[in-house]
């Protein structure tokens, strides 16, 4: 899926780019004096893009200007979403995994997301754990986020994490390296008293 988005995104941007230039390149040749075809309606530096008439057409229609202020203001929201989108980092659907006889198996990315999620769990002194894999399919990197107990010293919660979790995942996978970026945070927990 996300290989599929990610060459809808490409023709979505070079298709735009191509538009942008053809109509940017032939406003400039036309604004130039440059000789333009004759069904386009710029012909020389002294066009206008809409002219008095073009503007006026319309005035008595009370429907026509909020149709285009809306229309031009879903435009604006889609290329918001789409910009947003590109800062997006996406989730591995799938890991490849060696199965041993020379062919590839396939892992659904959540599934393993799942299994590191519970081991991270696990651990003495872990809260809760958020794991997220991004990256290729044949070198996935994995995000980590774990909440730590008041107790628990970050060391070893750390040091638990890659010599279990973590490893137990390269192993099940086949995988010779799984980068990882831990982010660590404290539960929050009332102050004891001392008396």
């Amino acid at each position: 899926m996300t290989v599929v988005l990610r060459r809808v995104n490409r023709v979505l941007l070079g298709l735009a780019g191509l538009v942008l230039v053809a109509l940017g390149g032939s406003v400039l040749a036309a604004a130039a004096g440059l000789s333009v075809p004759s069904w386009w309606p710029w012909s020389g530096p002294s066009d206008v893009l809409l002219t008095t008439a073009d503007r006026q057409r319309w005035r008595d229609e009370g429907w026509w200007w909020p149709v285009v202020i809306a229309v031009l203001g879903l435009l604006v929201l889609l290329a918001l979403w789409w910009l947003i989108a590109q800062f997006r980092r996406a989730r591995l659907a799938e890991v490849a995994v060696d199965s041993g006889d020379g062919e590839e198996a396939v892992l659904r990315g959540r599934a393993l997301e799942d299994v590191l999620e519970a081991d991270a769990a696990s651990q003495d002194g872990v809260e809760r754990a958020r794991v997220s894999l991004t990256g290729r399919r044949t070198a996935p990197r994995a995000r980590v986020k774990l909440r730590l107990e008041p107790y628990a010293a970050p060391v070893d919660a750390l040091a638990t994490l890659g010599s279990q979790a973590l490893a137990n995942a390269r192993a099940a996978t086949g995988l010779s390296a799984l980068p990882t970026e831990a982010r660590l945070r404290a539960a929050k927990h009332r102050a004891r008293r001392v008396a």
